[in-house]
């Protein structure tokens, strides 16, 4: 028979009383780990939003539609990206580098508290190389214009470079900038009718009547201007890089007198301008 001293009886004793003890402690803080809840954020289905790019701020781009109307959409590591036309594959896959500036795309929203994700953006790989081609200035032919375009920013101060071939007004009703039936067809009529110009740009000015503030007028200018442009585009199909910086310019310029009804309905317009550069007319 084999003895065990006092003392170490009861160091063996503690010792064994300690494992369970240890083994307890972990258990219920596994338990407890287990039980920890993070709140993640809660998302509905969101609207479809179409239209054409318009800015892009590193995961977040701004699509504005035909109406001029412009969503903010944040874009996720779990956005998916389908594409049409080829030109992108398994080893090549679309992903957010490829939404670029002008391009048109559809979106399919997640509502959030913070605002819309995109689950899905759609778009054409061909859309996406003309802005390719445009941002990166690869396009010899219009070489010129592309440069002229990046002049033409400080709005219309380098207006007198070009040779204006033709003018064509379409109409708004008060405070609107939607689009009518006939406004849409005397677009394409324009579009199609510069097609046989050489060397054409199209220059797009919005415009308002005298009705409301300098603030409100300017936007709305602006938002006119945007929808022609995308009509231009997406129906029309003038090509982004041969349509030089829109703009608004509220009330200025006016056609007719403010001061009646029948003056102030000419003056709610966007003019659609046909230039040609003057170093390019008649090549």
């Amino acid at each position: 028979m084999r003895f065990i001293s006092g003392e170490t009886g009861v160091h063996i004793a503690l010792a064994m009383m300690a494992l369970p003890l240890s083994a307890g402690v972990h258990a219920q803080q596994e338990t407890a780990n287990a039980n920890i809840v993070v709140n993640a954020p809660v998302l509905t289905p969101g609207p479809e939003i179409k239209g054409v790019i318009t800015a892009r701020n590193e995961n977040r781009i701004k699509v504005t539609a035909m109406d001029g109307t412009a969503t903010v959409i944040d874009l996720s590591e779990t956005t998916k990206f389908k594409t049409s036309g080829g030109g992108f594959s398994k080893k090549n896959p679309a992903s957010s580098a490829a939404l670029l500036n002008g391009m048109p795309v559809t979106v399919k929203t997640m509502q959030s508290e913070a605002g819309l994700m995109a689950s899905q953006v759609s778009f054409k790989s061909g859309d996406y190389k003309t802005a390719a081609m445009i941002r990166n200035a690869t396009d010899q032919r219009f070489g010129e214009q592309t440069a002229a375009t990046e002049a033409l920013k400080g709005r219309m101060g380098d207006i007198d470079k070009y040779n204006v071939k033709a003018t064509t007004n379409v109409y708004f009703d008060t405070g609107k900038s939607a689009l009518s039936p006939q406004a849409r067809a005397e677009l394409c009529n324009a579009a199609a009718a510069a097609e046989g110009t050489n060397n054409a740009l199209l220059l797009v000015v919005g415009y308002t009547d005298s009705v409301g503030s300098d603030e409100y007028n300017q936007v709305l200018s602006e938002k006119r201007a945007n929808s022609v442009i995308n009509y231009l585009q997406q129906q029309c199909h003038w090509k982004p890089y041969r349509m030089l910086t829109p703009t608004g310019m509220a009330k200025a310029d006016p056609l007719a007198d403010n001061s009646t009804e029948e003056g102030k309905a000419q003056n709610r317009r966007v003019a659609v301008n046909v230039l040609v550069s003057k170093g390019l007319d008649g090549l």
